[in-house]
Formats: C-alpha cells, structure tokens, sequence
C-alpha cells in the first residue's frame, strides 16, 4: 500500500463561491449532498484562532480515525485536541448523539449493499479526505444488508501488518454473512498496488476457511475507488 504525502493547501470557506460554502449548499442541496468533513465545519462553525474550520473538520476525522472513531471518542480527548474547547466538544458529542438516537430508532433501515457503488457511497467522502490509510470492514449479514462498519487499522498497511485474524474478528462476533474490506489511498489515486492484491489473496483465502465469505476489496481515493473484484484482483 502507500506512504502518507504531505497534506494539500485546503481554502478557507470565506474564500470558496458563495454557492459553493458549506452552510449556503444545505440550504438549497439538502445535507446528504455534503461530506462528513462539510457537516462537521458547520456544527464548528469558527476555527479556533482563525483557524481554517474545513481543516479542523479533517484533523478530527483523521485524528480519530473516521466518523465512527470520533463518536467514540470521550469528552475529554474531544477538549484536547487544539482548537477544541468545551463548547465545539459539547457541539460535535451532542450532533453525533442525535445520531446515533435516530438510528436506534429504526434498526432495521439498515442500508443494503447492491453493488460495490453503494460501499463507496457510503464510506468516499469520508476515508477519501483521511491522511493516513484506514482499512475497515463492512460487516454484512445475509441480505447484504449493512451490520456495522468496522475499524481494522490506521497507518501504512501491508502483509507484514494486517493480520487476518484482526480483519475479521468483528465479523466473527457479529457472526456476519460476509464481509467487504475498504482502505483508502491518500494520495487521492485508487488504483490497487501489488501489496493491496497480495492482502485480498490471503483475506478472500481465510473467509473461505471461516466461512465468511469476502465479497470484494475496495480501494478508496479523492472521490474515486477501485473494485478489486471488478477487476479480478485477488479474486480466483
């Protein structure tokens, strides 16, 4: 897999179109056409010391390791990160908190994978923003409908780090019908490394044994990916 590059110059929001600002696109696009990063910023709303709030919203994401990590973080880790007091803290738990209201109320409008488009949909805005690489796993049950996003490893992956037995551990206790694995580039381009082939070769192999089957491996970019399984990549 790859090495983290350097972060590219991210604009303020008073410099971005004015159709363009986060805060002015939920009016007339609606909130499912902004990325985590855009909704984050908005429940900021300032930077701490002037400090670019699209960027804040990314050191989180990237810090915590996703959406899904920055809803498990405590109160207090939230207030130690720089630019996060008290109040943006008590902002992000209590945003996150309705959220996680909602989905208890309906648990079984759970979203349904179809195609590896809507795996992609679901987790690019998100991991194609992060500066380091994330390998999850999207636990299925037998509808291909989504149990839960695990987290399996943040930094530079290859077959000396990800051990099997950590990709599908999560799927064993949620005793899961199959599995799709997704990490992310953050250089931005997705195309498969031989390393990201070699790791779904050896993870398609253990599912057989597990019986829990790997229906595919996506590799996630600046909004693109690639289907290892489209491609037959490490799948016989």
């Amino acid at each position: 897999m790859e090495s983290t590059p350097i972060s590219e110059y991210t604009p303020m929001i008073r410099d971005l179109p004015m159709d363009l600002r986060p805060r002015e696109r939920i009016v007339y696009a609606g909130a499912s056409s902004l990325s985590n990063v855009e909704l984050i910023a908005i429940i900021l709303r300032m930077g701490g010391r002037g400090e670019n709030v699209i960027r804040m919203a990314e050191r989180l994401l990237s810090q915590f390791g996703g959406l899904s990590g920055l809803a498990q973080a405590g109160f207090d880790e939230l207030c130690q990160v720089r630019g996060i007091g008290t109040a943006k803290a008590a902002q992000i738990k209590a945003a996150l908190e309705l959220g996680r209201r909602l989905m208890a109320t309906a648990p079984y409008e759970r979203p349904q994978v179809r195609s590896p488009a809507d795996v992609a949909n679901l987790l690019m805005l998100e991991m194609g923003l992060l500066e380091q690489e994330h390998l999850r796993a999207v636990l299925l049950d037998t509808k291909n409908a989504v149990i839960r996003v695990a987290n399996v490893y943040a930094g530079n992956l290859n077959t000396a780090v990800v051990r099997v037995g950590e990709v599908f551990r999560e799927a064993i206790r949620a005793n899961c019908a199959s599995i799709i694995v997704v990490h992310n580039h953050p250089s931005g381009d997705p195309t498969p490394s031989p390393e990201d082939v070699r790791v779904t070769e050896q993870l398609v192999d253990a599912g057989h044994l597990l019986d829990i089957e790997v229906l595919d491996h996506l590799v996630i970019g600046r909004n693109r990916y690639v289907s290892l399984k489209e491609r037959g990549l490490g799948f016989r």
